[in-house]
């Protein structure tokens, strides 16, 4: 397989080539608007001297220098032939507008160059060879002295007659112009060597011809000198492509890291299939010096992405285990926070102790709010402003106390409320990498000697089996039976670790125990493991011993995970509480609200209602006009509808005549609809 960029005007125009879409293609299917868009590029690039070239996808097809009878190359186009189709549509239309105006040598020109081979048979001499649906309707299309009668309807005529209405002498030379400057990709395969029936699966499985990583790579190289394509690829982007790789699975995380790297700098996640458009609005000029000193941060950032992806190229021991954990509990989210942090490490900001401490502090955050079922939601805003929020000069205490200071959903759980749901939690039912990562965590803490808990074998095990055999009823009292099976089966004082999960099975508790068949040591009194290590004295296995492990294990817990003891239950922000999780608004006053990070001095309800609707129409205006959601908060342009107007914007009017729990329970509405949950706080006075 071979690829490389290509001008259409160059591709179109090789000699003795005929381009044929294969009868197993779907049907030439473009409708207007995507017509219309690829004419508006034409027109925009062909209009604007600085604008040198403009990206229009990739062209794949089969090159196995097979020839026609004519002695014609012919290509079997197996992707792209909707974009390849509709050019031809427009050089069909430049060609037809020509010979109308009595341009006789540029109609030549066109005809001869790009839609037909001038030497070939009458019948094999257009360029483009469509399929047999088709074939009629582009030849009289080509005949500009036959007027187009195709029977029934056709897509192809449809979206010629497009272009022939949209082509005139006041644009023809500017759509020539811009057909110069069209570029795409062009994918050349061998037949025998290549696989183009796989090829053409996987380019159209998902619908998309290019990454959000292609494109940005294309948008940054294309519009440069080719010895400067060659320097910026060399320098920047081959060290981003080979650093931001998945080297388990071999896949490439470029989007993922650019899309990382724009929620760093923008405080803003894209969605993943609008990273491109993104980066394009924050580096509007491809060859600009801001765009360049990006590429500069994101080389120098990827060196610690492929250490995040890939915790073994981390040399240091310690820090590579800690990396291993956060990718375990794929806390991904928290890697535009990491990033810098990471940055700083290898800089000699921070050193070892402190980047493990921070690597620490994000696996407690993170682990204590999955055991109280906080919503995941909440830490891609928390982790894309936190290394904001870092003090340089207490770097781990500040941010300690950061994540101590939130409050509601988004706040650090204390020890009292995790360690109360965590010896009710069913730890069994979640992933089994969030499982091994807990098992892990609490066998190897402090341990000199670790124990690799994912080795072949080694398994959860419940101590009370979920199916027990007959000797566990005449061991227990029906209720505690019961209770066992219930209530305690699944949760963490039930369940140890053990390389004999099936030899121990369902047996009663002295047998798993004691369990030493051939001498192979296979009970709990044999274990190494510090989870076994309550198990080898006991003598019956019932609620009140369940309880008791759990405490110990509880206890552990507090150990490995736990919350900074920094002073901040006198700071003045720990008052603010997430609207969400505040008490009734009536008969209170405000002392102030932070919306988006900026403090809103305001004092009453309805002023807050005010503000912050203005806000958000402002920021998502489409979300209210002609929506349910409009509706129901009652946003309109005519405050004769509403009891109380109150105008929040220019033109722009809620209804005021409502308490303040009703405006409480408006702006939640809005806020749950528009994703923006974690946005608002308030601080009654």
């Amino acid at each position: 397989m071979k690829a490389a960029e290509t001008r259409v005007d160059r591709f179109l125009a090789s000699s003795e080539t005929a381009f044929a879409i294969p009868v197993y293609q779907r049907n030439y299917d473009w409708t207007r608007v995507q017509c219309q868009q690829l004419f508006n590029d034409i027109l925009t690039v062909g209009a604007d001297e600085n604008l040198s070239g403009h990206f229009i996808g990739s062209i794949v097809y089969v090159h196995d220098d097979v020839y026609t009878v004519s002695g014609l190359r012919e290509l079997t186009i197996i992707d792209g032939q909707q974009r390849l189709t509709t050019l031809t549509l427009i050089f069909i239309a430049l060609y037809r507008h020509a010979i109308a105006a009595g341009r006789e040598q540029q109609a030549q020109r066109i005809y001869k160059t790009f839609l037909i081979n001038e030497f070939a048979e009458d019948a094999e001499k257009l360029k483009l060879k469509p399929t047999d649906n088709n074939k009629v309707a582009l030849a009289q299309i080509m005949d500009p002295k036959e007027a187009v009668k195709v029977s029934g309807y056709s897509r192809l005529v449809e979206n010629f007659r497009f272009f022939e209405s949209h082509i005139d002498e006041a644009n023809f030379d500017i759509v020539q112009k811009g057909l110069t400057k069209l570029i795409f990709v062009d994918i050349a395969l061998e037949r025998g060597k290549d696989n183009p029936q796989r090829i053409f699966e996987s380019l159209n499985s998902t619908g998309l011809e290019l990454s959000q990583a292609d494109l940005i790579r294309n948008y940054i190289l294309m519009g440069l000198p080719r010895k400067e394509q060659e320097r910026v690829f060399r320098k920047f982007w081959e060290p981003i492509e080979a650093n931001a790789r998945n080297l388990d699975v071999n896949d490439s995380r470029v989007s993922d890291f650019i899309r990382d790297f724009l929620t760093l700098k923008q405080k803003d996640i894209p969605n993943k299939g609008a990273v491109y458009e993104k980066f394009k609005e924050r580096y509007p000029l491809p060859n600009s010096p801001d765009l360049m000193e990006a590429l500069d941060e994101l080389r120098e950032l990827s060196n610690v992405y492929a250490r995040l992806l890939n915790p073994p190229l981390e040399k240091d021991t310690v820090i590579s285990r800690e990396l291993n954990y956060i990718r375990t509990l794929e806390i991904n989210v928290a890697y535009p926070f990491l990033m810098p942090v990471y940055r700083d490490f290898v800089a000699g900001v921070i050193s070892r102790d402190e980047f493990a401490s921070v690597l620490r502090l994000v696996q407690s955050y993170v682990w204590r709010r999955f055991i109280l079922g906080l919503p995941t939601n909440a830490l891609n805003k928390i982790f894309m402003s936190l290394y904001d929020r870092v003090d340089h000069g207490d770097y781990l205490g500040s941010i300690e106390r950061s994540l101590m200071q939130r409050s509601g959903s988004q706040r650090f759980p204390r020890d009292a409320e995790v360690l109360a749901m965590l010896k009710d939690k069913d730890l069994y039912s979640t992933k089994s990498r969030t499982r091994t990562y807990f098992f892990d965590r609490l066998e190897n803490h402090n341990n000199r000697e670790p124990v690799d808990v994912t080795m072949p074998g080694i398994t959860v095990e419940h101590i009370f089996p979920q199916n027990p055999e007959s000797g566990w009823r005449s061991a227990l009292a029906p209720d505690e039976y019961a209770l066992l099976g219930e209530k305690y089966l699944n949760t963490v004082g039930n369940l140890t670790l053990s390389g004999n999960n099936g030899r121990l099975g369902n047996k009663t508790f002295l047998d798993k125990r004691d369990m030493n068949e051939n001498g192979g040591e296979q009970g709990y009194r044999f274990s190494r493991l510090w989870l076994n290590r309550d198990l080898q004295g006991l003598e019956r296995w019932g609620v009140e011993q369940v309880e008791a492990r759990a405490e110990r294990i509880a206890q552990r817990f507090l150990e490995v995970w736990p919350a900074p003891s920094v002073g901040v239950a006198a700071d003045a922000d720990t008052d603010e509480v997430n609207i969400f999780d505040a008490e009734e608004p009536r008969h209170k006053r405000l002392e102030y609200a932070v919306f988006f990070g900026s403090r809103l001095e305001v004092t009453q309800v309805a002023r807050l209602y005010a503000e912050v609707f203005e806000q958000l129409l402002v920021l998502q205006p489409e979300a209210f006009h002609g929506t349910r959601l409009g509706e129901r908060v009652q946003l309109t342009s005519d405050p004769g509808f509403l009891r109380q107007a109150i105008q929040v914007a220019d033109g722009h009017f809620i209804e005021g005549n409502i308490d303040n729990k009703g405006k409480f329970d408006r702006l939640k509405l809005a806020l749950s609809e528009l994703g923006l949950e974690e946005e608002l706080f308030v601080k009654y006075a």
